[in-house]
């Protein structure tokens, strides 16, 4: 009943495993975890930065979703596939820079 979970974890599993970005946005989320902790963040503001990381990490697996489908279903280097790949890619800079943004303006705050 509950296997799409196991399913879910699998995948989540892979990307900390094989995935040097995904690691890397861990590392920041873990980061800001203890920020937030140290600047004594609000509710709201935990909130905040919660949402745009995970949002971040959430992007990240679902790029390296569509990678390794467009790996398989066409190996050959081809133009819309780097395309396909290059905007799924975008989409987590937009949001990693977002998130760092967000949490940078939530710290400045503090000081």
């Amino acid at each position: 009943m509950f296997q799409f979970i196991f399913y879910a974890l699998q995948g989540i599993w892979f990307g900390i495993r094989n995935e040097r970005n995904f690691k890397i946005h861990c590392f920041g989320l873990l980061f800001m975890i203890f920020t937030a902790y140290y600047f004594h963040f609000t509710k709201l503001e935990w909130v905040v930065c919660i949402l745009s990381a995970t949002l971040v990490l959430s992007l990240e697996l679902v790029n390296t979703a569509i990678e390794k489908s467009l790996d398989l279903l066409h190996p050959q280097k081809h133009p819309l596939v780097k395309i396909a790949k290059d905007c799924a890619a975008g989409s987590v800079l937009i949001a990693s820079i977002a998130a760092l943004i967000i949490c940078i303006m939530i710290m400045l705050d503090k000081f």
